[in-house]
């Protein structure tokens, strides 16, 4: 069996170029490679679907088809022209997608894959357009919601007309809805997710979050081979490096592992660590920026929206004067990273996720399976994956808040190290991801899906303008 994994804002590649440094590369990149890599261990032949880009500045997306090493047979990353070839924001692919699925079955022919899977809303838009044309039926996996992000950005009546130019956000709610209403199932990393994104005014009618036949909860995991307690052989550099970056200071760390981004409230971790003393003689705080060795000296190879997250986080250090306990790592792959976490699990550290909301939280699994305690936001999914107190959970608009729960993972870390182990063993894991998404996947493709329904324009600013009215 032949399934698609449409991701049309995903540019994948075998050496995972950009992963998680780039708003367009986020976790999903992750997310779709993992479970297609563990599909594939299962007997089942996958192509990730994303977009051709021919664009100097962008070389590892030109050939049409490539591979990930070790997975050449049944694993193909499948890029398909549509919308010139240049690199195109994620926000400016809408106008393009009705191409991009054209092309799709041109490429495919009538050797068309038997499922699809799709993510985010430009992936659901393309399901939507590919079951009108060809009947293929599909699952949507949502990851974030454009009803929530504009919540967050604080979009209003009043800004409504810039958020619009920036963010497209009529265009992705549209077809966030449709995708919710065509899909054979919605796959969710918690229930959490379900009831309370799903459930949101801007979705009203296009999905009954309490429908159990139309949501399948599937969480993520964690690519054990990487993510672990055990020292690996590359490691040595490592650590060497890391022990020269903190000046050989032995002091527990408090880890921020996150992509410069406002909704990621990296600031929030640095204010709470800022304004307690108790903390800074607990431990020292560790950065890591991606493309930055140190912020203090350059942030050139930043782009001008991570420059503006970065300055005020810079300020903060420099105003508390705190700059002698603050240490900045720039770690360029997972491999990199696993070992950094481990690293710093040999000083009793603490990995803390502050989001304003974190749809499920994948980074603080990782750091738990290399022994970090884990300190995550109590908004989204972390209240679900730590119910059982193997995290501790905080209110990331309350930097009192983070900075006793900090304190807390750092005094109780050998109970958390031992409970978020057998978290990760016991839940996730992306075999057991993968193996819930066949069980959908083999029973959406036993299906036949009805063609004859109509499409409206891919855009409704009248309910989007109502909602804020409302607000």
């Amino acid at each position: 069996m032949l399934v698609a994994f449409l991701n049309p804002q995903g540019n994948f590649d075998q050496n995972d170029s950009h992963m998680t440094e780039h708003p367009d590369f986020g976790g999903q990149l992750i997310y779709v490679k993992e479970i297609s890599m563990a599909l594939v261990r299962m007997g089942v032949k996958v192509d990730i679907v994303t977009r051709l880009i021919d664009d100097p500045e962008w070389p590892e997306f030109s050939r049409a088809i490539d591979h990930y090493d070790g997975y050449t047979a049944d694993l193909r990353i499948v890029r398909i022209p549509c919308g010139g070839p240049k690199f195109l924001r994620k926000e400016h692919l809408w106008e393009h997608l009705d191409e991009f699925t054209d092309n799709i079955l041109k490429f495919y022919g009538d050797a068309m894959p038997a499922f699809a899977t799709t993510h985010y809303g430009d992936g659901g838009w393309a399901g939507v357009l590919l079951k009108r044309k060809a009947g293929l039926g599909f699952t949507f996996t949502g990851h974030s919601l454009g009803a929530q992000k504009l919540d967050k950005l604080g979009m209003s009546a009043d800004n409504a007309a810039g958020m619009e130019r920036e963010f497209h956000f009529s265009k992705r709610i549209a077809a966030e809805r449709l995708s919710m209403e065509h899909a054979f199932k919605i796959i969710t990393s918690t229930s959490q997710e379900r009831f309370e994104q799903y459930s949101h005014q801007l979705y009203e009618g296009a999905v009954d979050v309490g429908d159990d036949k139309k949501f399948s909860v599937v969480p993520p995991g964690v690519n054990t081979s990487i993510f672990n307690t055990d020292e690996d052989s590359g490691d040595g550099e490592t650590y060497r490096s890391t022990e020269n970056t903190l000046r050989d200071s032995k002091k527990p760390c408090v880890v921020v592992s996150s992509r410069l981004d406002e909704k990621k409230n990296i600031l929030g971790v640095v204010e709470a660590y800022a304004h307690s003393k108790e903390l800074q003689d607990r431990a020292n705080l560790a950065v890591f920026i991606r493309r930055v060795d140190d912020p203090f000296a350059d942030i050139s190879g930043l782009s001008e929206k991570e420059r503006r997250i970065l300055q005020p986080i810079l300020g903060v250090i420099e105003e508390q004067n705190i700059r002698d306990r603050v240490f900045f790592f720039n770690i360029k792959s997972q491999v990199g990273l696993a070992g950094a976490y481990r690293y710093f699990a040999g000083l009793k550290s603490v990995f803390a996720l502050t989001a304003f909301y974190e749809p499920f939280g994948l980074a603080p699994i990782e750091a738990a399976a290399c022994g970090l305690a884990v300190v995550a936001t109590k908004h989204g999914g972390p209240s679900e994956i730590f119910k059982d107190g193997s995290g501790v959970l905080v209110d990331p608009f309350d930097t009192e808040d983070i900075a006793a729960g900090l304190l807390k993972g750092l005094s109780n870390y050998g109970h958390l190290l031992e409970l978020g182990q057998k978290l990760v063993r016991e839940n996730y894991t992306w075999d057991r991801t993968a193996g819930g998404y066949l069980s959908v996947i083999e029973e959406g493709a036993r299906k036949t899906y009805d063609r004859e329904f109509t499409i409206p324009a891919l855009e409704d600013p009248e309910r989007l303008m109502k909602y804020l009215a409302g607000k």
